[in-house]
């Protein structure tokens, strides 16, 4: 009895934490210079949902004002089954089951349509390890973004070193062929 009830809360933990099948926002115009260049084709696309990091620092042009800083993501990446199949993280990096990773670097953005939304990013893929599914990818796409935006309040002196957490979730869209 005991493990049934266990399971049973694993099982409702497990369907909070993934997003429905189908729970992708809606696909919006997106920039020609968000476009993979020609020769790389979409291999596999992911749905992420986790949190933009934020650190309280001292502006580097003003010592005594201070602003909130983008340290890192961290993210859970599902697939359209939703299925847990990787996860992001600095770097920026990507990271599935199979130990397989892709480091990226940005080459272009485009503002979300929302102002409470980070930018879209194409970015290339400037380092992979392992063999698996991100081996062979070559650009990443960060679309249909939700949340993630830096706080606009609560960065002070006396907040200086505070990290701040903020909800996000995207589209991850991986690209293999040619790096140009």
């Amino acid at each position: 009895m005991i493990r049934l009830i266990a399971l049973g809360c694993l099982m409702a933990v497990a369907m909070v934490a993934a997003p429905a099948v189908g729970a992708r926002p809606t696909p919006m115009t997106m920039s020609d210079a968000l476009q993979a260049p020609d020769g790389n084709t979409i291999i596999f696309t992911t749905f992420a949902t986790g949190v933009q990091i934020y650190t309280c620092t001292a502006r580097p042009d003003a010592p005594d004002t201070h602003a909130w800083t983008f340290k890192a993501p961290e993210a859970v990446l599902w697939n359209d089954a939703g299925e847990q199949v990787g996860r992001h993280f600095a770097g920026p990096s990507w990271q599935g089951n199979d130990g397989s990773t892709v480091v990226g670097e940005v080459v272009a953005r485009a503002d979300a349509a929302g102002p409470d939304a980070i930018p879209w990013l194409l970015l290339k893929a400037k380092s992979r390890d392992g063999a698996g599914i991100f081996s062979s990818v070559t650009y990443i796409q960060r679309l249909e973004t939700a949340g993630g935006v830096a706080p606009v309040e609560g960065c002070d002196q006396a907040a200086a070193g505070v990290e701040r957490a903020v909800p996000y979730s995207a589209t991850y869209v991986f690209y293999a062929g040619v790096v140009q």
